[in-house]
């Protein structure tokens, strides 16, 4: 039988895009395939169709954006248009659109038997916006929201609070499906002294990686503290390189390849992530890490998010600060003890299989299969 034609479509590099890569393994047994974004392929797809570095899909016209042209900024967008001229002569059954920018992309390719939108955030309150934000760029993507998502035949999004904002703005129902990783034949690490910390992700200036750091060292324990950092924002992993290289307990280290990360992290303790809920979506945060660290069988600890807490909560495997605060960090680090780690660190492992990406990408492979009649 021959198998469906599956276009992966997003504007992010292939290797480093953690949702995308589930994505990908998820569907390439049972579909055929096919890639589009920046990097290299990713083995076992069908084909690839790798886009130029220099194609900024973030870089719209400012004149356009300005005078409400919003139509004509999204097309005229570098990316937008590369793809569309290199995937133009292609076919497709369906069409995964990861983000709202491929969304319009993704529609006007007529896939034969619809689209199905991946909302990684909610895009109109993606930054804490200032007045050229909310004067032009929020319009902008409410427009993109409000024209093309109610086109797409599904949409999912990463979790509850997210899909009811889609919803009471836009009308449509998102299935839910956390950011969850593989489930991980792995067992928890002895508990080290000093206990061991980590924090991996993208080095955004907006998250202000520095309050984990900070805290740390106020705490005054017997701590240590790495970051593994995909260099995003370049300047600022030299900032933050600079800022703590005096500092033995503080490390800023290279980014791990995806494959490594949980295997590596499983030699930590205790996973940390805490930010400041400056827009909507870092309020409604519930980012791949929380579920790395479940996978490392780590404990946690976290800021007091909506989202992340809850899964906290409901695993019973770390700790949630009262407030973002450096000091409040630093009184969860400094009430730190080995016995607490030890038992986090036994919930998570008991948490692993029902926290895996095995059950979340369930609801992907519903959408596509009812879309592609298989």
């Amino acid at each position: 039988m021959k198998r469906a034609r599956l276009l992966i479509l997003a504007f992010s590099d292939l290797s480093h895009d953690a949702r995308v890569l589930k994505q990908i393994r998820a569907f390439a047994p049972n579909y055929e395939v096919t890639t589009c974004g920046y990097g290299p392929a990713i083995e076992g797809v069908a084909d690839h169709v790798q886009l130029d570095d220099t194609w900024i899909s973030w870089a719209y016209g400012r004149a356009e954006l300005v005078t409400y042209q919003f139509r004509k900024a999204y097309w005229l967008n570098p990316a937008v248009r590369g793809a569309q001229d290199l995937l133009a002569d292609r076919e497709f059954d369906v069409i995964l659109a990861n983000d709202f920018e491929t969304v319009p992309l993704a529609l006007s390719l007529q896939p034969t038997r619809g689209v199905h939108a991946d909302l990684h955030e909610y895009a109109p309150e993606q930054k804490n916006g200032g007045w050229k934000w909310n004067l032009f760029i929020r319009p902008f993507r409410e427009w993109i929201c409000r024209t093309y998502l109610p086109q797409c035949a599904s949409t999912t999004t990463v979790n509850r609070g997210i899909a009811e904002r889609y919803h009471q703005k836009f009308g449509i129902n998102p299935g839910v499906v956390w950011n969850a990783a593989p489930y991980a034949e792995l067992a928890p690490s002895e508990v080290h002294s000093p206990i061991r910390l980590v924090h991996h992700g993208a080095a955004h200036r907006d998250r202000k990686l520095e309050t984990m750091a900070e805290a740390v060292l106020a705490a005054q324990a017997d701590l240590t503290m790495d970051f593994y950092l995909v260099p995003v924002d370049p300047s600022y992993v030299a900032e933050l390189s600079d800022r703590f290289a005096d500092s033995p307990q503080i490390r800023i280290l290279p980014p791990l390849p995806y494959d490594e990360i949980i295997p590596t992290i499983n030699t930590y303790d205790v996973g940390l992530f805490t930010l400041e809920p400056t827009n909507f979506n870092f309020k409604m945060v519930l980012p791949n890490k929380l579920f790395d660290f479940i996978q490392a069988r780590l404990g946690i600890i976290i800021g007091p998010s909506q989202e992340m807490a809850a899964v906290v909560k409901q695993f019973h495997n770390g700790a949630v600060t009262s407030s973002f605060s450096v000091e409040s960090l630093a009184g969860a680090l400094r009430r730190l003890r080995a016995e607490d780690v030890q038992r986090w660190k036994a919930a998570s492992d008991a948490a692993a299989r029902a926290a895996s990406a095995e059950l979340q990408v369930a609801t992907w492979e519903r959408a596509i299969a009812e879309l592609a009649g298989v």
